[in-house]
């Protein structure tokens, strides 16, 4: 269900309507007000919001970019442990089920 949030980011007021969970939104506005006051107060004096939110987003998105980066080499990783786990298994699996040797007639 939709409904009206009010959210203060970089000294303006946003209204929007929204169905997502008003104290996860008001969490991320609090996320995006600190990355701008990060940027100092001579920032937030020379910049109009819409810069200083420009500039944030773009942090944002870098963050995001590396971190992806991050989880597809560390799932490549996994998959090419677990390849070699699997192989290990199935060699071991495999050189334990060929049947034993029958004894020769000599060693009955």
């Amino acid at each position: 269900m939709k409904r009206t949030v009010t959210l203060e980011i970089a000294g303006a007021r946003y209204r929007m309507a929204s169905d997502a969970d008003e104290d996860h939104l008001r969490r991320l506005a609090d996320l995006v007000n600190e990355r701008i006051g990060a940027l100092g107060p001579k920032a937030s004096r020379s910049a109009s919001p819409a810069q200083l939110l420009a500039v944030v987003a773009l942090g944002l998105a870098d963050e995001l970019v590396q971190s992806e980066s991050k989880r597809r080499e560390m799932e490549s990783t996994t998959k090419d442990a677990l390849a070699r786990a699997i192989a290990r298994i199935d060699k071991r699996l495999a050189a334990g089920s060929e049947p034993e040797p029958r004894p020769s007639r000599s060693e009955e």
